[in-house]
């Protein structure tokens, strides 16, 4: 991607919680005229061997507040899969929230 520009384009980085600054940075400043960028990624999935290295951490904390950037943020009311993973995910939640206070 280095060296590209993406003009006339609607363009979507999917898992981009595992990507790393570098990677989002370089995605990210590929962005031409007349074009979106889209960034999905979930922060509680992060695969990479350290959590603070996620490129998106990182983003959504560096670009809030820039206008023409918007980050929307989801939780247990959106999900819209089987109606047991909010349990599921719900459950979960509690488990890290009560491993955080230990």
């Amino acid at each position: 991607m280095r060296g590209r520009t993406l003009s006339n384009a609607f363009v979507i980085l999917d898992e981009g919680q595992n990507t790393s600054v570098n990677q989002l940075k370089m995605f990210l400043t590929r962005m031409g005229h007349n074009s979106k960028f889209i960034v999905t990624g979930d922060i509680t999935q992060i695969d990479l061997p350290n959590k603070r290295d996620s490129g998106l951490v990182q983003a959504m904390n560096l670009l809030q507040g820039i206008e023409g950037i918007s980050v929307v943020e989801f939780d247990e009311r959106d999900i819209v899969r089987h109606r047991l993973v909010k349990h599921i995910v719900d459950a979960y939640n509690k488990k890290d929230t009560k491993e955080s206070k230990e």
